[in-house]
């Protein structure tokens, strides 16, 4: 690991937990970013107000902490344009398959003990080690 920082990740693990949390208080609603943005993309959506608030909050925080100073480090992309849009329809292609997504299942469902979810993420982190595996020790090693 490279810039192994527990304070941080626990202090972000807590906000989130608080903010899932308080979503499901306040509306009844599972804070899963793909059905919260899907619900945008729908024409008549009526909790249109909170669905706004929450995305941009998930851009506003990162920019507000780097104004106190927290650094906003640039994502290393190593591969093209191309294999990036790929990536990226395959993910979204994936969470449609699997009924939503990590934030969803991971952190909303497993708080819930929802067995669907839990082997959900099971399967999600299962692929990612298996797909980290072929790409750095296999085709890209």
């Amino acid at each position: 690991m490279h810039d192994f920082t527990p304070v941080s990740g626990l202090l972000g693990g807590i906000l989130i937990g608080l903010a899932a949390a308080l979503l499901m208080l306040l509306t009844g609603r599972i804070a899963g970013v793909t059905g919260i943005v899907g619900g945008l993309l729908q024409p008549d959506t009526a909790d249109r107000s909170w669905r706004i608030a929450f995305i941009a909050g998930l851009i506003a925080a990162p920019l507000i902490a780097a104004l106190f100073g927290a650094p906003l480090p640039r994502p290393a992309m190593n591969a093209s344009l191309v294999v990036i849009a790929i990536a990226g329809l395959l993910v979204g292609f994936g969470t449609r398959m699997g009924n939503g997504c990590t934030s969803g299942h991971g952190v909303c469902g497993f708080a819930r003990l929802s067995g669907r979810s839990i082997v959900a993420t099971f399967i999600f982190m299962t692929a990612a080690i298996v797909t980290v595996a072929i790409v750095r020790h296999g085709i890209g090693g």
